[in-house]
């Protein structure tokens, strides 16, 4: 989830006024697979369908920020879930301020698509203020980890966690945020040996660049306009997954001459959408460059860094965000993303999925998600 720039985008055609209103209606707390083809149907009407890679996910909900993960056998997503929330839009992203989270599942990729129904709402979270954002799950000690950022009541974003014994939800938050967490866009990868670590935080909106000096600061400029570029977070989760077993480090992405990118060089700095996954023995740091809209990536050795740039994996999307997973699912890596397509509106966005392909290499070849 991000800040963005007001930016106007050409409106899509959508088949019907009802199904577009739809798309504003919570779906049920199950959804067919009879109710997901129809209303993929009427949006494949739409002419300009066939110039994406993909078509949405989920078409009878705005959803965003995917985060895709292999539980029990089944693909399990944890988006955020757009709502036209009637929030005046500005540059720090208030008009995203969603409310609750669905958790959506698939036995097969592309296959029927269940929505779980409502597995956290803001209401339940005793510190939460306002604006819900990108999420991620965990699964660890019979228990699944539902993590979230949220501003809490003074407005400055932590990262809570909520606890379930099922990967659907429902998650029950816990009374305050993790403890020394900040900004947005948690992301939890679980290593070979067992150990936990959370990747997170954003900057302009997501507020990571007020901690620059350790102390919040509410007047810092939303990025450097000189020196380095502002550095992601990471930290081990302790054994419990309710909270970091030690600081919070800077994740260091280096250019091919082991030099961190400049503030400046907005192609290739993090901006955020944190995400790991390893392959091969080598760890990915894959990311958002924002405002240039690439989702880049890294490698490293450790899943603590450094990692090298490599290079872009998903080309930009339609519309202004750009957030992703990577899983791998029954022998294939797939890449889980958003765009725009049902709505042609920046805050109201649908999930989508691809195949991703690592080359003989190691690096990644590149996706896009709009044909040519």
């Amino acid at each position: 989830m991000t800040s963005f720039k007001s930016t106007k985008y050409l409106p899509l055609v959508l088949a019907a006024a009802a199904f577009t209103g739809a798309c504003q209606k919570q779906a049920s707390s199950e959804t067919t697979s009879t109710q997901v083809e129809n209303t993929v149907a009427a949006a494949g009407q739409d002419s300009t369908a066939g110039k994406y890679l993909s078509q949405p996910l989920i078409p009878g909900m705005y959803t965003a920020d995917p985060s895709a993960h292999v539980f029990n056998g089944k693909i399990y997503i944890y988006p955020s879930h757009d709502i036209e929330a009637g929030t005046p839009e500005n540059d720090n992203g208030d008009h995203f301020d969603m409310r609750d989270y669905h958790v959506f599942s698939m036995d097969s990729v592309n296959g029927k698509v269940t929505d779980h129904g409502v597995a956290l709402d803001i209401k339940d979270i005793p510190w939460a203020g306002r604006q819900l954002w990108a999420p991620d799950a965990a699964f660890k000690n019979g228990k699944y980890y539902l993590y979230f950022p949220v501003k809490d009541k003074q407005d400055v974003f932590r990262i809570g966690v909520a606890t379930s014994t099922s990967p659907a939800g429902p998650f029950k938050p816990e009374a305050k945020p993790i403890a020394g967490s900040f900004s947005i866009d948690p992301a939890v990868f679980t290593d070979t040996d067992g150990t936990s670590y959370m990747y997170f935080g954003g900057i302009w909106g997501g507020q990571l660049q007020r901690w620059a000096t350790g102390k919040y600061d509410s007047t810092a400029a939303p990025e450097p306009a000189t020196g380095n570029a502002l550095a992601p977070k990471m930290a081990k989760m302790r054994a419990d997954m309710l909270g970091f077993d030690g600081p919070v480090k800077d994740v260091q992405i280096l250019d091919q001459n082991g030099k961190p990118f400049p503030a400046t060089d907005h192609n290739k700095r993090f901006f955020e959408a944190a995400w790991v996954h390893k392959y091969n023995g080598k760890y990915y740091f894959s990311y958002s460059t924002g405002d240039t809209h690439n989702i880049a990536y890294a490698v490293g050795d450790s899943p603590a860094g450094p990692f090298t740039y490599k290079g872009v994996i998903l080309n930009p999307v339609e519309g202004w965000t750009n957030h992703h997973s990577i899983v791998e699912f029954n022998g294939k890596w797939y890449l889980f993303y958003h765009d725009t397509q049902l709505s042609g509106k920046t805050h109201l966005r649908n999930i989508k999925v691809t195949e991703l392909t690592h080359l003989p290499d190691g690096t990644i070849q590149t996706i896009h998600p709009l044909k040519s």
